[in-house]
């Protein structure tokens, strides 16, 4: 077939992913198409069939993907494949996916990238357990295209009656998960029938071929024709520009387009468009191009942040549910704090709940708190701050995602549009139509000026076990030693700014929240501000750090309820006892301790004493371990930072 070389006539090409139980016969499909359209090297064939010969093994259509000396000698696929074919409708890449559970990472980085599917059943076993787990996952990554094959059809001698009874426990199965196969085919992959050419064995099928069910794929939407998504990779200063460079995910822009930069809101005009080895100077830019661009504002841009254009921006939210697969050796739970990668940009986020974690083989939910490896799961993910995100069936390049646990990926999925909040582009909750006041003072300014760094430092842990004793003295040395520093007390703000709430649930969830928001505006403006509240929810001192995540130090003054039982400085215990006081954290209420705070102090272990110097020491050394070090000048040792 000549090779058409207009641009406007070539179709787009359609990524294909053939996975399956295994054994099943994916590579052996995948084999025998390429032969039947004459997809292969000239020759290759017959080199294949001359190594088996030498090597004493029967042929196998299998061997033309299963490049690795492994897979030949082992009949198993380990690594994903991607070889090129062509129909007489469109170009394709055919993805060959390991069916083997060991290597169901290696599946799933295969599947991600693909525009469609096809799940490859042996007529012999039916549907087994990979079979589930992967249809489940194509669910997963959010591929709508599917189509079934019965393999090894020549093996039950072409019978109509299996075909249907295979062809009905797919159909039951995938119609669980929400997905209708656009057909179910039956083939013998070894012998071609049905692969491209109609098989005379069986008479009863009326259906397309495999090639004619491909060609029947609708092309995804071109990554031009979706939204403008511009991640930030970087920002270099050259001479007098400032570029900030990245690559286009989707989408397009050019000069004089007004960008949105999410989640931060700012926004600016672009000024020029800047490239390599380009003559002249780039007006536009597409999709898949790697570009830097300045901008008609010298605004502060940052790595991880997404350009958009305003009227089609991202949500940016600091909750969103996801569906994800789970690969690491200790299990996800709730409560555990992973990095999450998503384009160029890093969070930590917390588990806030498992939803469900989904057993492959029947699809039951099962209630747990805990997502064991290689299991598929629906859950709540909570961020220390706004993530520009999209839902992965509006944008999959800023819609997918993975998590990180000591520099390895241990997971990954796709973001839900499901609770996702509808605010784009500013902080989650923000309504449209409040901005934002640009202050004139900057926060390194205000450091300068104060001569040292602000910060929140935030101290929970149960009532009696010395937090306001601690803060208060805190407040004072750090005062003597020239800091402006400022204590905020759960009773203080009770008698005040919250004194409308009562000791509910909801209530105390709106106390720490509002604490929260005004400690962030102490930080803000270049004080250190120190908190003492019980806050007994992992959600709620989460929310907190939300609102000043780089300037947020959980410290954890940690007591047994028996020692500040013993203490119980207001009598408060003695009055839960008797049933004066209800929800009582520690009592008759819970208390969920962080799991991973800046700082612990113990002052079972420690008097207070102890426990104050332990306070001081962190915030003189530890607490400004960051990048901001350089723009302070030397300060004296009784107030360095």
């Amino acid at each position: 077939m000549p090779h058409d070389t207009s641009v406007l006539s070539t179709p787009a090409t359609l990524k294909i992913v053939i996975v399956g139980h295994v054994d099943h016969g994916k590579s052996t499909l995948v084999g025998r198409l390429l032969h039947e359209t004459d997809s292969l090297p000239e020759g290759k064939v017959d080199s294949l069939r001359e190594v088996c010969a030498k090597r004493g093994m029967p042929f196998e259509w299998a061997f033309v993907m299963d490049a690795l000396q492994a897979e030949r000698d082992q009949g198993i696929t380990i690594d994903t494949a991607q070889i090129p074919f062509r129909s007489a409708l469109r170009p394709y890449v055919i993805i060959d996916a390991p069916g083997h559970k060991e290597f169901l990472k290696n599946m799933i980085t295969g599947a991600a990238s693909a525009d469609a599917a096809v799940l490859v059943v042996d007529a012999i076993d039916g549907v087994q357990e990979q079979s589930r787990r992967h249809g489940y996952l194509l669910h997963l990554l959010g591929l709508r295209q599917l189509a079934v094959v019965v393999n090894k059809m020549d093996a039950v001698d072409f019978s109509r009656e299996r075909f249907d009874q295979v062809s009905s426990e797919i159909r039951a199965y995938l119609a669980e998960i929400g997905v209708t196969p656009t057909e179910i085919i039956p083939i013998a992959a070894r012998h071609g029938d049905n692969v491209v050419a109609r098989s005379t064995a069986t008479p009863w099928y009326a259906g397309p071929t495999v090639v004619e069910a491909l060609d029947g794929f609708r092309a995804a939407a071109a990554p031009t024709d979706l939204p403008l998504r511009f991640p930030v990779q970087d920002v270099f200063k050259f001479d007098h520009r400032r570029i900030i460079a990245g690559r286009i995910e989707s989408g397009r822009l050019k000069v004089g387009d007004r960008l949105l930069f999410s989640p931060s809101g700012k926004t600016a005009r672009i000024a020029s468009i800047e490239s390599w080895n380009r003559e002249m100077p780039a007006i536009a830019a597409a999709a898949g191009q790697s570009i830097g661009v300045t901008l008609d504002e010298q605004i502060f841009i940052e790595r991880g942040q997404i350009a958009s254009l305003i009227d089609a921006a991202p949500t940016a939210t600091d909750l969103f549910r996801a569906r994800l697969f789970w690969l690491g050796r200790t299990a996800l739970s709730e409560g555990r704090r992973y990095k999450l990668k998503l384009a160029t940009a890093e969070h930590i986020v917390t588990v806030e709940k498992v939803e469900r974690v989904i057993d492959v083989t029947d699809l039951a939910s099962v209630s747990n708190d805990r997502v064991e490896r290689n299991a598929v799961a629906e859950v709540v993910l909570r961020a220390r701050g706004p993530v520009a995100l999209d839902p992965f069936a509006d944008n999959p390049r800023t819609g997918r995602f993975v998590l990180v646990d000591d520099f390895d990926i241990v997971g990954g999925g796709v973001i839900s549009a499901e609770g996702l909040s509808t605010q784009c582009g500013a902080a989650a909750g923000q309504p449209a139509d409040i901005t934002a006041v640009a202050h004139k003072v900057t926060l390194r300014e205000r450091w300068l000026t104060n001569r040292h760094k602000g910060g929140i430092l935030w101290l929970t842990g149960l009532s009696g076990a010395g937090k306001s004793t601690i803060a208060m003295e805190v407040e004072r040395r750090l005062f003597q030693k020239g800091y402006q520093v400022f204590v905020l007390d759960g009773d203080n703000l009770r008698q005040g700014l919250n004194a409308d709430l009562g000791f509910n649930a909801q209530d105390r969830a709106e106390n720490i929240r509002r604490v929260g928001e005004v400690a962030h505006l102490f930080a803000q403006a270049g004080m250190i501000v120190v908190t003492a509240f019980i806050s007994p929810y992992r959600q709620d001192r989460e929310r907190a750090r939300a609102a000043a995540p780089r300037l947020f130090h959980e410290i954890h003054v940690k007591a047994g309820v028996e020692t500040c039982e013993a203490r119980d400085p207001k009598g408060l215990y003695a009055k839960a006892r008797q049933g004066a006081i209800a929800e009582f954290t520690g009592i008759t209420a819970p208390y969920e301790p962080p799991p991973h705070p800046e700082l612990v102090v113990d002052t079972e272990a420690l008097d207070i004493e102890e426990a104050v110097e332990q306070v001081i020491r962190y915030v003189e050394r530890d607490m400004q371990r960051d990048d901001e070090a350089a723009v302070l000048p030397p300060l004296q040792p009784d107030v360095a930072l």
